[in-house]
């Protein structure tokens, strides 16, 4: 697999997850790789793994879930459309195909009792014991700029992450760059995704833009307006406090999911960390409408 190849395709995954309930076009993506289409359906599938189609139907699924479960006073026509659904029988049989459950039965899905795929991690499940009794800190509601990133893709929520991470500080070292400033993009909800399935992406703030893409590449983690979590921790722990904040705080809020990824900035990141601890502010984008 060429560098080029991976570079474009990261283009075109970041271009989707600015706003993935607008319009999207195969040919826009195409544009934004700079291949034609039908090479570009070639391309994205041999460096993601399923088609493009797939993929944006997917994802816009795995948003939706969280629409319908943390947003009750929306309908489901409403969040259809929010997910870039024109009619609401389109994204019902698109949503019972990802969930095999209607969208009206989601909303009855007990969040709060129901087997999580994520417990199927024994770590993860023993960090789940440890938090349930934990009170969420308060959070601060801020207006967050636009960070400048170099970043690399990984799939799945588990310590396998710190093969991203070593990539990352490898190229920083090799670019003299400082690796202090550390996110990490979250675009699934282990809650209703397989945690192998996930998709994480591993960042650090960059000044000036990078001068060879390949693996590593860059991007704009978004800005607008969050909530703002500080959490700690051991490894374990973390996704189970993140549950919390979504399933407790956010339907009591008074505010509605934004489309863009939530993501960590670590002060102590716990793939990095000997002894596995975290120490971070959870972001989570928030709107009004």
């Amino acid at each position: 697999m060429s560098q080029q190849h991976i570079s474009r395709i990261n283009d075109v995954l970041y271009y989707i997850h600015q706003d993935i309930g607008r319009d999207l076009p195969v040919k826009s993506l195409a544009d934004v790789a700079a291949y034609s289409e039908q090479h570009f359906h070639r391309i994205f599938k041999r460096v993601v793994g399923e088609s493009i189609h797939q993929y944006i139907r997917r994802t816009r699924m795995e948003y939706a879930a969280n629409q319908l479960m943390f947003d009750t006073h929306s309908s489901v026509v409403d969040i259809a459309n929010k997910c870039g659904f024109s009619s609401v029988s389109s994204f019902s049989r698109a949503f019972k195909a990802t969930f095999q459950v209607a969208p009206g039965e989601w909303r009855k899905h007990d969040m709060e009792n129901s087997d999580k795929p994520y417990l199927k991690d024994p770590d993860v499940s023993a960090g789940y014991e440890r938090v349930s009794a934990m009170t969420l800190p308060e959070p601060k509601i801020v207006e967050v700029p636009e960070r400048f990133a170099a970043y690399v893709r990984h799939v799945g929520y588990n310590r396998s992450i710190k093969n991203a991470w070593r990539i990352l500080m490898a190229w920083a070292d090799s670019e003299g760059r400082d690796p202090s400033i550390q996110f990490g993009l979250h675009h699934s909800n282990p809650a209703w995704v397989e945690l192998d399935k996930c998709r994480y992406v591993a960042c650090i703030a960059i000044d000036k833009p990078l001068k060879v893409r390949g693996v590593v590449n860059q991007l704009v983690v978004p800005g607008g307006l969050h909530a703002v979590f500080p959490l700690q921790g051991v490894y374990g722990e973390l996704l189970p406090q993140i549950s919390k904040v979504l399933e407790h705080w956010l339907p009591a809020s008074g505010f509605k999911l934004g489309s863009t990824p939530a993501y960590v900035h670590y002060h102590a990141n716990h793939f990095m960390e000997e002894d596995e601890r975290f120490e971070l502010d959870f972001y989570l984008p928030i709107s009004f409408f």
